[in-house]
């Protein structure tokens, strides 16, 4: 009891450095919707979910998944355009701008308005997995994907809360442009195999994702460099985060296609070793054995003539 109550004491102190302009924004005043969401997300996906579809076959959303990657290319854009003209206009800086907490001028609060739907967004974003769920596509259920889609709300409810603007504006460009290339990608590919043997750009997508990382950590180390009056902590925080998102989607990287690029043609070989035994297969099954285990393969169900897609990775 103690121990909540002195959390509580600690949380109101720091809500004297909290931006009052968002104060009264959905979702900002309290931490306890955002964990709550969090929670109910974990709950879904590892045992509602699972033990709901345990007996039933994967649901055919039909076009609805175009239409969920769609939508949030769309918001990824607003958001883009939101950051962009009103940074642009209120005179930011990429390499300094202080958090101006007082100023309500139109742009300014367009930026924080940009930053509040980022938020948004990232627990829209947690859909991604609970349509995985629905669809039995469990193999896409990694700690990289469950990580990274269940700590972004969190944090940036914090963004939001106490820094909606100044150099958070970057971070939330960056990001968001990638989602509009990143979704557009899998609201394709929801469309069925008449269009997915057009996207050859997947690996470039966790490449570019890769780089907008490395391009944070930069921009952040030089704002840290020219001692920007912007918070601190939430430099060193967005770094240690960067670093660990690097360290997660390069794995992934590696495993997708590095490795992936240097196993033998197998059409040289109707072998294939499976737990230590050789099995005599016809290259169709050998083919088919690959595509199971390619982690960046779209894989693909039939049901009643229809072909469901799955539309997302990591």
């Amino acid at each position: 009891m103690d121990l909540y109550l002195e959390w509580i004491k600690f949380y109101e102190w720091t809500l004297e450095f909290a931006d009052p302009r968002v104060a009264d924004w959905p979702l900002i005043y309290s931490p306890f919707p955002t964990i709550a969401i969090v929670a109910l997300y974990f709950l879904v996906i590892f045992y509602i979910g699972p033990k709901f579809m345990k007996n039933r076959s994967p649901v055919d959303f039909g076009l609805f998944l175009p239409a969920y990657n769609f939508a949030l290319v769309a918001l990824n854009y607003y958001i883009v355009q939101q950051a962009l003209t009103g940074s642009y206009n209120a005179g930011y800086s990429y390499v300094c701008t202080p958090l101006r907490k007082d100023s309500y001028d139109p742009n300014e609060m367009k930026v924080a308005n940009a930053i509040w739907w980022y938020y948004c967004s990232k627990i829209i974003e947690l859909l991604d997995t609970v349509l995985f769920v629905l669809r039995k596509n469990t193999r896409q259920l990694t700690f990289l994907h469950v990580y990274h889609h269940s700590t972004m709300p969190l944090l940036w409810w914090i963004g939001a809360k106490w820094v909606p603007g100044g150099q958070s504006f970057v971070g939330v460009m960056l990001n968001s442009s990638v989602h509009v290339v990143m979704y557009s990608y899998y609201g394709l590919a929801a469309l069925g195999p008449k269009v997915q043997k057009y996207l050859w750009w997947k690996r470039y997508i966790t490449m570019l994702q890769l780089s907008q990382f490395c391009v944070a950590i930069y921009h952040t180390s030089m704002s840290l460099y020219v001692k920007c009056p912007s918070p601190v902590w939430m430099h060193w925080a967005l770094i240690a985060y960067a670093i660990s998102l690097i360290v997660l989607f390069g794995n992934f990287y590696m495993k997708a296609y590095i490795k992936r690029s240097k196993k033998p043609d197998m059409k040289k070989s109707n072998e294939l070793k499976v737990n230590g035994d050789s099995r005599k297969l016809s290259w169709s099954n050998i083919v088919e054995q690959e595509m199971e285990n390619d982690e960046s393969s779209l894989r693909k169900r039939t049901k009643n003539g229809k072909v469901i897609s799955n539309g997302n990775t990591p």
